[in-house]
């Protein structure tokens, strides 16, 4: 009778208490995400006893226009630069993948190396390589395209150099891991039914990878508009963004109550950005 027993006993499965392992999880996202986000807006709608209505910082951001032309800058930039790191880094993740070999993982290492260094780090390096005594000066010079050193660093240019170089390896990694799962085999059977080499890209696996490059356009999109370092040391203080703007109001001004309701503005976008990803992740019949 013991045998049977131990028998049943042993075939039981080993079941969790469920519910009860995720409250530490939950607590510290309520204690350090949900509480302070709330702190936030409610800090946005300014004092309750202030004579200025709850929205009054939401209507000065949307209807000022030095305001209107900081989010027209920070959305111009943000395309910009996602537009810049997709066509780089498609053909990066297309050479990886179907054509690097051995030497993919010598790529792999070259693109998340940087994302090691901190991005000051990597922002005050374009600072000297941009400089006037910089090296691309030098280069400049000694090719004879220039007659005298130009101070990159504090031109617009030096903010899309430096955020691109931040962000491109989001989109290269996004991409790459959306085309490890396209059969190679697809692209030769539309070369066999007569498709160019370009045709059977087209047709083929660039609409296979859309799941790749929509994340990787989210991804870099988020995190420019979210970006301020690079704003704030390179460009001369020419490219003015919300972050940055969000930097100068706490830091100089002290108007904290403004700057709540910018960086509330910045976290919409963020889960505009992410409920547009779910749209299309469920739109191409995946479940997120």
């Amino acid at each position: 009778m013991s045998a049977p027993a131990s028998g049943r006993a042993r075939r039981r499965p080993y079941v969790l208490i469920g519910p009860c392992w995720a409250a530490p999880a939950l607590l510290f996202l309520a204690a350090f995400f949900v509480l302070p986000l709330g702190g936030n807006f409610l800090r946005g709608m300014g004092d309750a006893g202030a004579q200025n209505g709850p929205w009054f910082y939401y209507a000065k951001l949307f209807t000022d226009g030095y305001y209107l032309s900081i989010l027209g800058e920070t959305l111009r930039v943000s395309l910009v630069v996602t537009l810049a790191c997709l066509v780089l880094g498609y053909p990066v993740a297309y050479f990886m993948v179907r054509h690097a070999g051995k030497w993919n993982g010598l790529i792999l290492f070259c693109l998340i190396t940087p994302l090691l260094t901190s991005v000051i780090m990597r922002t005050f390096g374009w600072q000297v390589l941009l400089s006037r005594t910089g090296l691309l000066n030098q280069w400049l010079m000694a090719a004879g395209l220039i007659a005298r050193p130009v101070d990159m660093a504090r031109q617009p240019i030096a903010v899309y150099i430096g955020l691109v170089h931040v962000l491109i390896p989001f989109m290269v990694l996004s991409i790459a891991a959306v085309l490890r799962g396209i059969d190679a085999r697809l692209e030769e059977s539309a070369r066999v039914l007569g498709a160019s080499r370009l045709g059977a890209f087209l047709r083929v696996t660039l609409p296979l990878s859309l799941d790749g490059v929509a994340t990787g356009c989210i991804l870099v999109f988020v995190l420019t508009n979210g970006s301020f370092v690079t704003m704030l040391l390179l460009g001369g203080g020419r490219v003015v963004t919300l972050p940055l703007l969000i930097y100068q109001q706490f830091n100089l001004t002290q108007d904290t109550l403004f700057a709540s309701a910018m960086g509330n503005v910045l976290l919409v976008a963020a889960l505009l950005c992410l409920v547009l990803q779910v749209r299309f992740i469920r739109r191409k019949g995946v479940k997120p």
